[in-house]
């Protein structure tokens, strides 16, 4: 993160089979812990991931609502959502602001796009939340692929996620998805398509 001079955690190369998906233990001197309603969760309890130590910034310069809404103390809140286990081996999940939460249930994108790439005829794909009167939100997944429907993309989720994680829009893209220089996907840009997309209907 640029919050934290870049790195806050790192994963040890001994350790890169034995805790697969993890992005590590915080470098020392640094502190993680994870918070879910203001309190510390639990190993393996989802939460917000905070960090503390001498490489984190000390605010945002002439942002004091931001510095309101990401500090606690020494604190920072990095909007990420994600949990530790009984090692202390933290794994990233999502951006809090991408969890799509749709009857009461957390959703995480990134799990849904990850089913979603397996497979071989996908090269991409994002997922954001689309407001629904019954649901609140559910899952819309945008797909760059070929040589495949629709209706096979739907049967592969299908096998391989819950009910209410399994999209309930495909949309089909001959265009790369936005990401930016780094290649992370721009969540948002694609919840703006889809917001053009239903003023037009």
């Amino acid at each position: 993160m640029t919050e934290t001079a870049s790195q806050i955690v790192t994963l040890a190369p001994e350790d890169s089979m034995r805790k697969l998906g993890s992005a590590g233990k915080p470098l020392f001197p640094c502190e993680v812990k994870i918070m879910k309603d203001n309190n510390q969760a639990l190993p393996f309890e989802e939460g917000e991931i905070c960090v503390k130590g001498p490489n984190v910034t000390k605010g945002y310069y002439f942002h004091p609502k931001a510095n309101e809404e990401s500090f606690v103390g020494d604190w920072f809140y990095t909007g990420d959502i994600g949990l530790m286990d009984e090692e202390g081996y933290l794994y990233i999940l999502d951006r809090r602001s991408d969890l799509i939460i749709s009857g009461g249930e957390n959703i995480y994108p990134a799990e849904i796009e990850n089913v979603l790439i397996q497979h071989p005829n996908i090269e991409d794909a994002g997922v954001v939340g689309m407001k629904n009167n019954r649901w609140g939100e559910v899952p819309v997944a945008y797909v760059k692929a070929t040589n495949i429907s629709e209706a096979e993309i739907k049967r592969w989720c299908a096998d391989k996620l819950a009910p209410y994680k399994q999209p309930k829009q495909i949309v089909m893209t001959k265009d790369p998805l936005p990401r930016n220089a780094t290649n992370k996907l721009l969540r948002r840009e694609l919840k703006g398509r889809l917001e053009a997309s239903k003023d037009e209907d």
